[in-house]
């Protein structure tokens, strides 16, 4: 099991809005590790970025690397991860970022603060478990739990010690930040007869959303007010999937205690009620409700006018196998793939930055990734299997320095369809609109919201429907997209956006560090 500092979760980084850290990463593992600041802009910085080949080569086995961890707008809750193979199930932690000196939140302060953070449990070695689903194409099997900082919960083949305990005052109010660092899975989560103030998301505020559950995708984050104004007891947390495809995932349940101090415990603890597995109603009631804060100290500027437009179709696909013997582990004897606009990223073995801040002629990646696919369908129709084969191919997308940018992603009915949390590294971005079924270059405009939409850096597909974002392309640099479910992005569901430079050195991507990983 690969750890950091031999802490599962790793240790948590703490900055303040608008500073910079420096962090040594060595590599006592057996494999090429790279390190994500998942959410953090990196402006003009892209070389500390990490996603491994993209960025970066890996940090090799016995090496070592200094990322600069640059923060600016951001202030509150994000993380980091590995970010080579499936190293993040294990290698992974909290970035909290406070605000200023001399500046407070934008709610009354709480009395204490404590980090969530939900997780895959593998009984298997990770890296074992996708190199051979990898190998003949198949499904990796599930995780076999998750856990709530590291320890799975009561409701698993465990000792009752392997449970979090959060240790609360009554009438006390706490700000829990909230990471879903799962693998494959969008979770529920709840606290037994307790409701609760969501106050922001990926690290930006938004209006107070008073609940009694969340939904929240793999990447995202949120920040959560909890006042322990019931009857002093304890009282069991739990986190539960959203899963809304016919594909394999892990539906189990992992539990953590809120437990008042000074009180006795229960013969039977209290247990949230949560959505059930498939309740899409209750999921879309819950992050339709989310808005920007968009208050005078807290401001957002949403581009009005688009001078870039993409439409980008996320799809599963498969591919024909290609071993030489034996059919492979995918549906009818293929291989399994994921695509955006129907072409499956193929990871370079030379990082795409390098290449390109070199100017390269001869480069590993093509910059001709499409704005819109190559053939145009019914995306959610009954017919769509008949796009299952896609394009594979190491494919970026140019962007000039200063546009205004607006990405429509269009879930379709390909393979298995799902909600897909897509990311963007380099940027936030406002999520204007979101819909179920085929977006309408006419009509599904009209539903934008221009006004509060939030500021994220992860957001959810639906399953059978689209999420408009728009964002200025003011960050030069190569920047990864891709979706947040693990399966997905070793399949291919990824792409490249490259901004290019602006006019003045200030516009423009640093030169590179001196101590690069090397390519293997």
């Amino acid at each position: 099991m690969l750890t950091v500092n031999e802490q599962f979760p790793g240790p948590t980084i703490h900055v303040r809005k608008g500073d910079t850290a420096f962090v040594n990463v060595h590599n006592d593992g057996k494999y090429g590790v790279t390190i994500h600041w998942h959410g953090v802009k990196q402006p003009n910085n892209p070389w500390s970025d990490g996603p491994e080949n993209i960025t970066q080569c890996p940090i090799q086995p016995g090496k070592n690397f200094t990322y600069e961890v640059i923060f600016s707008d951001e202030e509150g809750t994000l993380w980091w991860h590995a970010h080579s193979d499936w190293s993040r199930a294990t290698v992974h932690g909290h970035i909290v970022i406070l605000p200023e000196i001399g500046k407070t939140y934008p709610f009354p302060e709480p009395y204490a603060e404590q980090t969530i953070f939900l997780a895959s449990w593998f009984n298997t070695d990770v890296k074992e478990l996708i190199d051979d689903a990898t190998l003949i194409g198949g499904d990796p099997d599930p995780s076999d739990g998750f856990t709530i900082n590291g320890w799975p919960g009561a409701l698993y083949n465990c000792s009752n010690e392997t449970i979090s305990t959060f240790g609360v005052e009554y009438g006390k109010t706490y700000l829990f930040r909230l990471v879903n660092g799962v693998m494959n899975e969008e979770m529920f989560f709840g606290i037994a007869g307790h409701n609760f103030t969501v106050v922001a998301q990926d690290a930006a505020y938004i209006k107070p959303i008073v609940t009694s559950y969340i939904m929240i995708t793999p990447g995202q984050t949120m920040d959560i007010l909890l006042t322990a104004d019931q009857s002093p007891s304890s009282y069991y947390i739990a986190a539960s999937p959203f899963f809304d495809s016919n594909a394999p995932f892990d539906n189990t349940t992992t539990t953590a205690i809120l437990q008042y101090t000074n009180a006795t415990a229960p013969s039977s603890i209290p247990f949230p009620s949560l959505p059930s597995t498939t309740d899409k109603e209750s999921a879309d009631n819950f992050t339709s409700k989310i808005k920007a804060l968009a208050s005078e100290e807290h401001p957002i500027s949403v581009p009005q006018n688009i001078t870039k437009r993409i439409f980008i179709t996320v799809s599963v696909n498969q591919l024909p196998c290609d071993l030489v013997n034996g059919t492979c582990g995918g549906p009818n004897g293929n291989r399994l793939a994921a695509s955006l606009n129907n072409i499956s990223f193929s990871t370079p073995t030379t990082d795409v930055l390098q290449q390109y801040y070199s100017m390269l002629n001869d480069t590993s990646f093509d910059s001709d990734f499409p704005s819109q696919p190559a053939v145009l369908f019914n995306f959610t129709g009954d017919d769509a299997d008949d796009y299952i084969l896609p394009e594979v191919g190491t494919k970026a997308k140019l962007v000039e320095y200063g546009a205004s940018v607006e990405i429509v992603y269009q879930g379709t009915n390909i393979g298995n369809a799902e909600n897909h949390p897509m990311h963007l590294h380099g940027y936030s971005f406002y999520v204007v609109g979101s819909a179920y079924g085929n977006w309408n270059e006419t009509t599904s405009p009209d539903t934008y919201n221009l006004i509060d939409p939030p500021e994220v850096n992860t957001i959810g597909v639906p399953k059978n429907g689209w999420t408009s974002i728009r964002f200025v392309a003011n960050n030069p640099g190569v920047w990864f997209m891709h979706c947040h479910l693990e399966r997905h992005a070793s399949w291919g569901m990824n792409t490249v956006l490259i901004v290019k430079n602006g006019p003045t050195n200030d516009t423009k991507i640093r030169r590179p560090p001196p101590n690069l990983p090397i390519c293997a």
